[in-house]
């Protein structure tokens, strides 16, 4: 009876949301907000339903959760199109992102000198992922130019992945001794960091680009049936990561190469893919808001210090805006994109996960620095970012005056979004499933705004 109760808790919050969505998302309370707060109120800090962080429970739900949403994420991106479109996202994705690992990392320094270089740099990498959902309205409102709105997504949909390999390794330097019991296998430190980074991506290589082309011959000679395409997704996430670690390379990674390879030999991988997330692997994502408000959020608000929320503020602003300007120099970009592109790089569930796990296993913080900060951090910008998304999105499109630089107006072939609501304004009713779209033929008219 006493494990039942955080099951119930969960699907009467998630139940209450979803009867009140579309009144919600009129106001700008965005579900994240909503299931962090409902955790909060019914976790650690008031009625202490959920089980602590430690727990099975939660452990299972933050793994299941982050393959899940790795794999998702990678295989909405067409790497094709990403060589030939990708010139924003390329650019935040390879200078961005270790730029703002580096600047997170000197921040961390400064302010907290005691977490050492290996910590402030696990604490930058933890930080570095951005969550576009958490500000739908970035995504989704037709007044932000398309090339710009398929930016932040698309940067969203790989720099979790991207910033894991970083996190891992800065994870296992804060704590080398957690490696030790690979020296029974013959393998030293520098043996697990590499067989965890190099039999990962095989792995999950391999298994993405088998599955993707099986499902594309099931597809083509209708052997699968829609109600089933969306398993697809779950069983070849699942199989990447028990292959990797049955190999000894690391799962989360696997997990992520396999939806790039899956995407990429699979002609519409967002059928699958898409059709899961927006119903099982949505209430999964709530559910993880809803335990980060439970767990984590308590434990950080209670030990928070001044200087924690200034990181936080310093993560959220100068240490993501300043690389995003210095990746976008030359892109031919006007001011105001810079400034809102680099205002809209929301810390959300990729973060929250990497606390929950990594810290868990690999990091020594016995302060609990690095899990205060990132969870703080994350909760800050749960509310600024789900706040203003819609404001500063209609703000940034009218500033712009239908003027919109070359690069910006670019013709791109959009990418499916991770959705946690439709668009209200009926103008943008159809502006989720138009990013289903197929790539048009040469000559369309499907230009940006």
């Amino acid at each position: 009876m006493e494990q039942a109760l955080p099951i119930v808790a969960a699907a009467l919050v998630v139940a209450a949301y979803c009867f009140a969505s579309r009144p919600l998302e009129r106001h700008a309370i965005t579900a994240p907000l909503v299931m962090t707060v409902a955790g909060l109120i019914l976790g650690r800090g008031g009625a202490d339903v959920f089980p602590p962080l430690g727990s099975s429970l939660v452990r299972t739900l933050a793994e299941v959760t982050l393959v899940l949403v790795l794999f998702a994420d990678a295989s909405r991106i067409k790497i094709g199109s990403l060589r030939r479109e990708g010139g924003l996202p390329i650019r935040l994705l390879l200078i961005g992102l270790p730029l703002t690992i580096l600047f997170g990392t000197g921040a961390g320094l400064v302010l907290l000198p005691a977490l050492g270089v290996a910590g402030a740099a696990l604490l930058a990498s933890i930080l570095a992922p951005t969550d576009a959902a958490l500000g739908q309205a970035t995504v989704s409102d037709p007044s932000v130019p398309e090339r710009v709105r398929q930016t932040l997504n698309v940067e969203s949909g790989l720099n979790d992945g991207i910033a894991l390999p970083a996190v891992l390794f800065f994870a296992a330097l804060t704590a080398p001794e957690a490696a030790e019991v690979t020296h029974r296998d013959g393998l030293g430190w520098t043996g697990f960091v590499a067989s965890q980074l190099l039999l990962g991506p095989l792995a999950g290589g391999v298994i993405g680009f088998a599955g993707g082309k099986a499902a594309q011959m099931a597809r083509e000679r209708e052997w699968v049936t829609d109600t089933y395409s969306a398993i697809t997704a779950l069983a070849i996430a699942a199989l990447a990561y028990t292959g990797a670690e049955m190999v000894g390379g690391n799962g989360f990674i696997a997990a992520f190469v396999a939806g790039l390879a899956f995407g990429h030999s699979s002609a519409k991988p967002g059928d699958f893919v898409s059709e899961f997330t927006e119903s099982e692997g949505q209430v999964l994502i709530l559910i993880a808001f809803l335990v980060f408000g439970a767990t984590l959020l308590p434990d950080a608000l209670a030990r928070a210090e001044p200087v924690h929320l200034v990181y936080a503020l310093f993560s959220l602003t100068l240490v993501r805006m300043v690389p995003v300007a210095l990746a976008l120099l030359g892109a031919g970009v006007k001011p105001a994109t810079g400034l809102f592109i680099g205002w809209f790089g929301p810390r959300g569930l990729a973060t929250i996960l990497y606390v929950v796990i990594v810290v868990e296993d690999f990091a020594r913080d016995p302060e609990g620095t690095v899990a205060v900060v990132a969870s703080l951090t994350a909760a800050v910008s749960i509310v600024l970012h789900g706040v203003s998304a819609s404001p500063l999105s209609e703000l940034y499109g009218r500033s712009l005056g239908g003027q919109a630089a070359p690069e910006e107006a670019k013709r791109i072939q959009p990418s499916p979004v991770r959705v946690f609501a439709k668009p209200m304004r009926p103008d943008a009713d159809t502006a989720p499933d138009a990013s289903m779209a197929e790539e048009p033929a040469p000559g369309d008219g499907n230009t940006a705004h």
